[in-house]
């Protein structure tokens, strides 16, 4: 993992950081090269629509990114 996805991990929000910070820990290292591209994609999100895309269940029309969701909701 590189410097820079953990740092695009620190948000303004605490649940988003301790949901990431998690993630980073447990899962990052297995997710396929286009998983971590849409884990990227995700993390250009403003953190009130990320949040929301965990928390809330909403959806993302891409297959990948709606795969990372589900592993950062698990």
């Amino acid at each position: 993992m590189n410097d820079r996805i953990r740092w695009d991990c620190r948000r303004g929000m605490l649940e988003l950081d301790i949901v990431l910070a998690r993630f980073l820990e447990g899962e990052f290292a297995r997710l396929t090269p286009r998983e971590t591209e849409a884990f990227k994609r995700l993390l250009a999100y403003p953190d009130h629509d990320l949040w929301g895309m965990i928390q809330d269940g909403e959806t993302n029309e891409d297959a990948d990114i709606q795969r990372v969701l589900q592993l950062l909701r698990s």
